[in-house]
């Protein structure tokens, strides 16, 4: 699949519980989840704000340059 090489600008990007939307021109086209998320070499579970890192999104290989990729977390609140 389509590696998304990528720059957190703000927070931090998140495998497993968190979830990706894929923004192209402000609009919307993807939602779904991280397969994987790489630091170098290795499998890393979190990427902080300032630092690189690449991924690969479950089912989803329409990776563009300028895309923005928004990370979040749904939890459910009592």
């Amino acid at each position: 699949g389509a590696i998304a090489g990528c720059y957190v600008t703000s927070g931090r990007m998140v495998r497993g519980g968190g979830k990706i939307r894929v923004m192209r021109n402000g609009e919307m086209i993807w939602d779904g989840d991280v397969a994987s998320l790489r630091r170098f070499t290795e499998d890393v579970r979190e990427v902080r704000e300032g630092f690189e890192c690449g991924m690969t999104l479950q089912g989803f290989n329409d990776i563009r340059e300028g895309d923005v990729l928004q990370s979040y977390v749904i939890r459910q609140v009592q």
